[in-house]
């Protein structure tokens, strides 16, 4: 737009102060160019004033509503996942395993024996609980099926996803 526009826009939207508005109405009587101009831009708003614009059709609203409720569910939940929760978990749990080792290797007794390997033996006042019910054979058949199952579905998940992958 050049300045003569731009001045007989902001004069017919109203916009402009009142010594520009002054200063525009005495050029549009003096000046041939910005009479025409401002006849040509009257009536150009003249013409938008009668034009009716159509409403977009539901679906339109509908396919733009879908896109925006799309890409809002793209964006990860970053607010739900606070990872300082999550390392205190962690230093709860590590700190936790550190203080039992550091129980255990204070109450372990290591005697060397000349005649055998070292021995490790606890203080007579820890009791260890029997654990030689827990292996028996069908325990462990159990546990090895429920690993091979799992390891299966997991090799399934791990090449579906490959699969997907390649195919997008």
């Amino acid at each position: 737009m050049n300045t003569i526009e731009e001045k007989l826009w902001n004069y017919i939207d109203g916009t402009c102060t009142p010594a520009e508005q002054d200063a525009i109405t005495r050029l549009i009587e003096q000046d041939e160019v910005y009479a025409s101009k401002y006849a040509e831009l009257m009536a150009l708003n003249a013409e938008f004033a009668t034009m009716e614009f159509d409403e977009p059709s539901m679906a339109f609203n509908y396919r733009v509503m879908e896109a925006i409720r799309a890409e809002q569910a793209i964006t990860p939940l970053k607010a739900t996942i606070n990872k300082k929760i999550i390392l205190g978990i962690a230093a709860f749990f590590v700190l936790s395993i550190l203080a039992l080792l550091v129980l255990v290797c204070s109450n372990v007794q290591i005697t060397a024996n000349p005649f055998s390997a070292i021995s490790l033996k606890l203080p007579d006042n820890i009791k260890m609980p029997n654990a030689s019910g827990l292996f028996k054979k069908t325990f462990m058949q159990g546990f090895f099926i429920f690993d091979v199952i799992l390891a299966l579905f997991l090799t399934d998940s791990y090449l579906r996803r490959k699969k997907a992958a390649k195919q997008t």
